[in-house]
């Protein structure tokens, strides 16, 4: 039986990509997705053909602007990319099974049987990039890396871009692996590199002479000892997600930086996390609030938190006063604007597990899902906020559903 058990699928340039197949005038010309239409913000994907400009992630638009002059910025559009999320999940679930979804445009399958013998496993990851094109669009081109755990996997997926198909066993994985440096590796960020780079680890090379003590030494547990082995090639599986917390969190507008207005998308954000609760059956016991300024104040401060515990709870009005208790410590004239705004519930306790408290409100518990339920029915016509908070009314259209980096939001949340 060959080594290979994981195949993993990245899509290329992914948001790029969904804005060029929705609109054939943006193919084959360099976009740049970002945030809003301002020259102060960022991008947050580039198509290949900004990319050859120098574009990428994280470059400023004015950058963008001298570097390409001929490119188009188009607003993201998270709903349409949770859409053709979900028509590519499915055209790969026609091909084999999805073990995990991994990101908005990643997600990893387990090879079985004669899957993973390596010309049926290639075969199996040619038919993949063929159905996503043919099922959901053309301009949606991946890359898929074949090997024997999903860490390595996952690397192969990006050694070819766009549009590649790599293949590590045991036999190559030196020859592949060896030359790439350590910030290559997933869940290898800025500091964990300093942090090997102190102990003269640059490469893979350099990992691979280290014991498997060494690396539990450096990463202080076992996870070093976890990277020791998938580096070489060891089996491995992917754990269950599970829920330690429920939050969202949102860049506000310049109109909306200002104390009362930065209150109010507070508390839209804490309806749509409270409703995310309910939705997916879960109680909180923690609620965490977070503001950051768009510059440090006098005293060096450049972020207000506060956090509170109480009974496990569901319930948005208990939880909108709860936050209101919150806010009156926020300072009532801060030298620095509100920049971002959050709220995070943690704590998380299934429903099967929850522990009713003497104080619950049994008739507020039923109108909130009340709401919910009217807004469920009737979203598709009258919008999914057809019934809403009073307090949250001027906000409305502010904090839109965005795609988290572990959450892929389900359709009906737009």
């Amino acid at each position: 039986m060959s080594d290979l058990a994981w195949l993993f699928v990245d899509l290329n340039s992914y948001f790029a990509a969904c804005e060029q197949q929705a609109d054939p005038k943006l193919r084959g010309r360099p976009v740049a997705v970002v945030p809003m239409i301002t020259d102060t913000t960022v991008a947050i994907a580039a198509s290949y053909e900004a990319k050859a400009f120098g574009v990428k992630t994280g470059t400023l638009v004015g950058e963008a602007k001298r570097r390409c002059p001929q490119i188009v910025f188009v607003e993201a559009d998270h709903e349409r990319y949770t859409h053709y999320h979900h028509k590519i999940v499915e055209a790969v679930e026609s091909c084999l099974p999805v073990h995990s979804v991994m990101s908005i445009d990643e997600m990893a399958c387990q090879l079985t049987g004669s899957q993973r013998e390596p010309e049926r496993a290639i075969t199996l990851a040619k038919l993949v990039k063929r159905t996503i094109l043919e099922k959901v669009g053309e301009c949606l081109k991946s890359s898929v890396g074949i090997a024997p755990n999903p860490l390595l996997a996952k690397m192969a997926s990006d050694m070819q871009k766009p549009d590649g198909l790599t293949v590590l066993t045991a036999s190559n994985l030196v020859e592949k692996l060896h030359p790439l440096s350590v910030r290559e590796i997933p869940g290898v960020g800025e500091k964990m590199e300093e942090r090997l780079n102190r102990r003269g680890i640059r490469t893979i090379a350099d990992l691979h002479a280290r014991s498997k003590n060494d690396l539990r030494d450096v990463w202080n547990g076992i996870l070093g000892e976890r990277y020791f082995s998938w580096l070489r090639g060891d089996p491995a599986t992917l754990a269950k997600t599970q829920h330690r917390s429920i939050g969202h969190s949102h860049v506000l507008e310049p109109k909306l930086r200002e104390p009362d207005a930065a209150f109010s998308v507070m508390k839209r954000l804490l309806v749509k996390a409270a409703t995310r609760l309910r939705k997916e059956n879960y109680f909180t016991k923690n609620l965490a609030v977070h503001v950051k300024f768009a510059r440090a104040d006098e005293a060096g401060e450049s972020s207000w938190d506060r956090s509170v515990r109480f009974d496990e709870t569901q319930d948005t009005i208990f939880l909108l006063k709860t936050l209101e208790k919150l806010w009156q410590e926020f300072p009532s004239d801060p030298v620095a604007k509100p920049f971002r705004v959050g709220v995070t519930f943690s704590d998380i306790v299934e429903q099967d597990s929850h522990q009713f408290s003497l104080f619950r409100n049994a008739k507020r518990e039923n109108l909130v899902k009340s709401v919910d339920a009217i807004n469920a029915k009737y979203g598709a016509t009258l919008g999914k906020d057809a019934i809403h908070f009073a307090s949250v009314h001027e906000v409305l259209e502010s904090a839109p559903t965005r795609i988290a980096f572990s959450r892929i939001p389900k359709l009906d949340e737009f």
